[in-house]
């Protein structure tokens, strides 16, 4: 019956028998794995290093030619220009008034004399009239003063043929003639003012013949800047009623030309152009005026250039803004090469491809594809229109491919190596 009895020591031990072993510690990073990662990352970039120089010096020129031909070379000059009427005729007024007929619109054919307006002529009728009344009043003046003058003569003869007896006195006498005197100037004012009076009649009858709007040639209406019931007023300028063009079947182009380009501009050069409103028609003309008058707007010279063109089929309309090109010089059928390749040099080493653009030498040359390699061929040049360059002298004939550009291509060849 007798237990034994544990004691607390054993009790513990018995329920966590754990908690009396020891932890095992984590072991302590090994430095050479470091070192080991270190190796491989400068190995990767090394060999990266190697597959790109590998690859990179495998790239190859490719160039870019064209053939030589003949055709033709023509260097212009461009400007812009607007569409005029040969010959534009402002009509205006006169007078001042009120506009009280109007007999012409946009686009009317008037002729030579047609009245196209007519201003209100009552106040002009009304000087009309009292000019007339005025050389009425001189000419019956006139009539007055011839009888008087006819008395003036007879009373003076009376007096003479009696002075002759001494039944009159000498003053009496001396009075007769001075009377007759008086009445001959007086026939001479009278005429004068009859000749004033004319001319102030004439005067009024102008004026009030121009209150008829009429127009000088004939045309077409191409501009119409009254209306009726409209004032116009001429005391300082006279005011623009209408603009009539002479003849639309022939059309000029104003344009401005640079003071750069304006030496090679002469009488008689060849000139093409286009409207917007046929952008696939081009317009032939020839160069009429080359005009000596300046024109500086923002320090910029240019001079007008007058092209002629013929509109027999009225496509072109006043106002219009043409794209011009005008023929300086040009050559027919001869042999030519881009001008591109003028400006080609073959890249040295290190260089970009396609090369500098070089300077011009005192010998110029081009690069010919032979064999598949640039040769370079010394040659004259000719006319140059920017586009293409005539060829004067030189080892080229039509069909030799010349070089235009370079461009560096990589080889599709080696394959990189993995690591």
């Amino acid at each position: 019956m007798n237990q034994p009895v544990a004691t607390s020591a054993t009790r513990a031990d018995a329920a966590s028998p754990v908690a009396l072993v020891p932890k095992p510690q984590a072991p302590a990073p090994r430095p050479r794995r470091r070192w080991i990662a270190a190796v491989l990352v400068v190995l990767l970039s090394a060999a990266g290093f190697v597959a790109w120089r590998y690859t990179g010096s495998n790239d190859t020129l490719a160039y870019n030619t064209q053939a030589v031909a003949r055709g033709n070379v023509v260097r212009t000059v461009t400007a812009t220009g607007t569409v005029n009427p040969v010959l534009t005729i402002i009509v205006g007024s006169y007078v001042s008034g009120v506009i009280k007929e109007i007999h012409c619109d946009y686009n009317t054919e008037v002729k030579q004399g047609q009245v196209c307006a007519r201003i209100d002529p009552r106040p002009y009728q009304s000087a009309v009239d009292q000019s007339a009344a005025n050389l009425a009043v001189a000419k019956a003046q006139l009539e007055k003063d011839k009888a008087t003058l006819a008395y003036a003569q007879l009373a003076y003869d009376r007096h003479a043929s009696l002075a002759q007896t001494n039944a009159v006195s000498k003053d009496a006498l001396d009075n007769a003639r001075s009377a007759l005197d008086q009445a001959k100037a007086q026939i001479g004012v009278d005429q004068a003012t009859i000749q004033q009076r004319e001319a102030a009649l004439a005067a009024a009858q102008v004026n009030l013949d121009y209150t008829n709007i009429v127009s000088p040639v004939n045309g077409t209406v191409v501009s119409r800047n009254v209306t009726v019931g409209q004032t116009v007023a001429a005391s300082f300028q006279t005011p623009t009623l209408f603009l009539i063009a002479t003849d639309l079947t022939q059309m000029q182009v104003d344009t401005s030309v640079s003071e750069s380009d304006i030496g090679g501009i002469k009488n008689g050069n060849h000139a093409t152009f286009t409207v917007d409103a046929f952008p696939k028609r081009t317009f032939r003309g020839v160069v009429s005026q080359v005009r000596q008058s300046p024109q500086t707007v923002q320090n910029v010279v240019t001079y007008d250039v007058v092209v002629s063109v013929d509109n027999k089929d009225l496509a072109l309309r006043p106002g219009m803004t043409a794209a011009t090109r005008i023929i300086v010089d040009e050559r027919h059928d001869v042999l030519r090469v881009p001008s591109q390749a003028l400006r080609f040099a073959p890249p040295s080493a290190g260089a970009p491809a396609g090369g500098a653009r070089r300077a011009r030498d005192a010998q110029a040359q081009v690069y010919v594809l032979r064999n598949g390699a640039p040769v370079a061929v010394p040659i004259a040049a000719g006319l140059d229109d920017d586009s293409f360059t005539e060829i004067v002298s030189g080892d080229l004939k039509a069909g030799d491919a010349v070089i235009t550009s370079a461009q560096r291509s990589a080889k599709s060849a080696v394959p990189r190596p993995r690591l």
